[in-house]
Order: structure tokens, then C-alpha cells, then sequence
């Protein structure tokens, strides 16, 4: 193939846009990356709490199943290029990495900007042509085939547009949700965007007294509308607004659901899912024969941290200096319950702007799953977080992402050929 004669116009610097310029380059065609930002891979710089996850090491069926947004729709480009091919190829670059508990894989140096300057070095080494500050107002066609991009600054031919533009959280790197639009004037539909791994916002007060600590060890279950439950263990985090921590982030996918379909959403946290409501109570009665001498407050100490116990006890209508000795059965069981079930009202997400990922986005129904080619418009393809694709934390986001973004680009490389 020409390189010459072969243009390849890639939509959006993020993950999938990097991935997808800088394969489709690699293979010979002539690649112009068009980003609206100063900068490229301005998400990819603070994902992971800016240490960059870059993937899992777990099967590839469990990326499946980890992807409640159309997980099935990614089989084809797990097939061409996998969480260990994507491995192989940062350690080709010179990208060192390791492996973290849950799978999770991080650059080894723990600073998301390396991944992100390495993939510059790649842009300038394949000789892509950068366009800075340069937004794509509009993708052209004629008669179905694509035959180009306009800008503010011009009009630029191309035999294959890869659109990549994310999705429209985390507006300040760029993702505005600009390539809906632009796949809507192509002739796509747009599935309702809604926030997914989200933090959620309760109406009690009290989560804000607790605002910073940290439960480990905890289940978190939701509840929508009384049929729809699920519920998730590990660690989850007060704040001042809700809830927040890894299981909450799982959790608010089906939430963001749930409430987008006008389902009042129930939230309740078990302190102590390893035990029975009869175990705990008898850990109770241990606890307040050690404390006997003590008042209420200072009695529960082996078995909260300090800042909830104020709260614990107000939920349970038990007063915080009355005497151990004082405490009556019925009390201890109830106090015993609401460790069991610390009820919580929930009333929504944070803003979209806030979500680590967006759900929704370009249908995939309207994309060929096995080159990410349009179903719409000829030598059109589609990648990343535009697509209705969402999954949970741990890595699996950015390998969606890489992959559709090298299979776009194989894809729009071999077609042209």
C-alpha cells in the first residue's frame, strides 16, 4: 500500500484514538491525528488515580463478564489482540510493568504520564501528523463512503476515519461527547448516556460526619424499586455528598439504571457480613461484659472505627452515655441490626462530568463487532468510549479501548490495501 495514497484520519488523542493512530501508521498508511486539547492522552494521565491502569491479567473471559455494557460486542476484538498481547507490545516499547492485587496491571513506575509520553515518542516516530487544538466539527461522506473531516481551520481528505472521541465525562480532558453528534449526522443512533462507576449521593446527613473514613471488609448492597437488588464486598469510602470506594464504583452502574428508569434506589451497608445477626450478637455480649463498667460510647470500640460510633448509636435510638449495664436486650438487638444493615437512602450519581466512564454512547448494533467498521457509512470506524461500551474498575476499560482502537485500525489498514 502507498502511504501516499492512503489517508487514515483518526477522531480524538485519547486511549483508543493513541492506540488506533499509532497501529494504523505502523502498517504503512498515512495517519493524521486530529485532538481538541493542547495535549493528547489527557485522560489516560489521571486514570488509576494517575498511576495508570493499564489492564488486567485475568482471563479474557472474565473481561466479559467484568463489561456490563455489551461485553459479548468485544469477543472479536479480544481474539485479535488481548490484555496479553497488549503486554507484549508495551514491553516491546520499553514500557516496564507489574501486577497488582486483583489483577490490576500499573506501568511499574506508577506514573500514568510515562505511558502517555511513550505514546508521543510512538506519534512522532511513526510519523503521524498531529493536529493540537484542532476540533472535527463534521465527518463527510458521499453516496455512504466516507471522503473526509472538516475542521474550523479546513477541509481534509481521507480513505478511512477512525472515530474515537470518548465519551462525556471528564470534560476537561476533552471528552464532551462531541462524537455523538458527529456519528448522529452520519446516520448512527446514540443510546441514552447516563454515569457509570460513579460515586452516589444519599439524602442522610450523617454520611458527612463521616466524611474520609475508609470500611473495609463490608458488603454494600442496593435495592431498586424492591425487585432489583445486587450487592457487592470489599472496601467503600464516606464523603460529603454519599458514598464512594471500590464497591460502591460497581455498584452504580445498575443505580445510574435503576434511577434513569425512575426506581426509588435503597442502599444499606453490612459492617460485619462475616457474621450471623446471632453471631454478632453474641460478639455483643463479649464486648459489653469486657466494658461493663463503661458507658455506651466507649463500649464499641473493638468494633468500628471511632467516628462511627456516635452515628451507630443514633441510628439505633441508643443514648451514648448510657451504662453498658443499663442496656436492655431488645436494644442490643437492634443496635446488633442496624450493624447488619446500616440503611441508606440513595438519591442519585454525581454529575456525569465526575464518572470515570460514560454508559452509552454510538449503538453497537450499527457497528461490525470483527472490524469496528460502521454498518452505516463505508470506511468509517468506530472505538473506544464513543461506542455504548462500559465495564467495571480494574483495567478493563482501557483494554476495551486498546483493542477496538489496534482492530479499527487493522481494519481500516487491510481494507484499503
Amino acid at each position: 500500500m502507498s502511504s501516499t495514497s492512503r489517508k487514515v484520519a483518526v477522531i480524538g488523542g485519547g486511549v483508543a484514538g493513541l492506540m488506533a493512530a499509532v497501529t494504523a501508521a505502523h502498517e504503512g498508511a498515512s495517519v493524521s491525528l486530529f485532538e481538541k486539547m493542547p495535549k493528547v492522552g489527557l485522560k489516560m494521565g489521571i486514570t488509576g488515580k494517575g498511576r495508570c491502569n493499564l489492564t488486567n491479567s485475568a482471563p479474557i473471559m472474565d473481561f466479559i463478564a467484568k463489561t456490563p455494557g455489551n461485553g459479548r460486542f468485544l469477543y472479536s476484538a479480544y481474539e485479535k489482540f488481548n490484555n496479553e498481547d497488549l503486554l507484549s507490545l508495551f514491553h516491546s516499547w520499553g514500557l516496564a510493568t507489574k501486577v497488582e492485587r486483583g489483577g490490576r496491571v500499573f506501568p511499574k513506575s506508577d506514573d500514568a504520564q510515562e505511558v502517555r509520553h511513550l505514546f508521543m515518542k510512538l506519534l512522532h516516530q511513526e510519523k503521524v501528523d498531529l493536529h493540537l487544538e484542532e476540533p472535527v466539527r463534521h465527518i463527510l461522506q458521499k453516496e455512504g463512503k466516507v471522503t473526509g473531516l472538516s475542521t474550523d481551520k479546513g477541509t481534509y481528505e481521507a480513505d478511512a476515519v477512525i472515530l474515537t472521541t470518548g465519551g462525556a465525562s471528564y470534560p476537561r480532558t476533552g471528552s464532551t461527547g462531541d462524537g455523538y453528534a458527529m456519528a448522529r449526522e452520519i446516520g448512527h443512533k446514540v443510546t441514552a448516556i447516563r454515569p457509570a462507576l460513579i460515586p452516589l449521593v444519599c439524602s442522610e446527613a450523617w454520611p458527612k460526619e463521616l466524611q474520609g473514613i475508609s470500611l473495609k471488609n463490608v458488603t454494600f448492597s442496593v435495592d431498586g424499586g424492591g425487585r432489583r437488588k445486587a450487592e457487592e464486598f470489599g472496601e467503600m469510602l464516606f464523603t460529603h455528598f454519599g458514598v464512594s470506594g471500590p464497591i460502591v464504583l460497581s455498584l452504580s452502574d445498575k443505580v445510574s439504571l435503576w434511577i434513569s428508569q425512575g426506581h426509588d434506589v435503597k442502599g444499606a451497608i453490612d459492617m460485619k457480613p462475616a457474621l450471623s445477626l446471632e453471631v454478632l450478637d453474641k460478639r455483643l455480649l463479649r464486648d459489653f461484659e469486657k466494658y461493663h463498667l463503661k458507658q455506651m460510647a466507649s463500649a464499641l470500640v473493638d468494633l468500628m472505627p471511632h467516628r462511627m460510633i456516635d452515628v451507630v448509636l443514633r441510628l439505633s435510638g441508643i443514648p451514648r452515655d448510657l451504662p453498658v449495664s443499663d442496656l436492655k436486650k431488645g436494644d442490643r438487638l437492634k443496635l446488633a441490626g442496624i450493624l447488619k444493615h446500616l440503611p441508606l437512602t440513595i438519591t442519585g450519581t454525581r454529575p456525569l462530568s465526575e464518572a470515570i466512564v460514560t454508559a452509552g454512547g454510538v449503538s453497537v448494533k450499527e457497528i461490525n463487532p470483527s472490524t469496528m467498521e460502521s454498518k452505516i457509512c463505508k470506511h468509517v470506524y468506530m472505538a473506544g468510549e464513543v461506542l455504548d461500551i462500559h465495564a467495571f474498575t480494574g483495567g478493563y476499560n482501557l483494554q476495551a479501548a486498546f483493542s477496538t482502537g489496534h482492530l479499527a485500525a487493522l481494519s481500516a489498514v487491510k481494507e484499503l490495501s
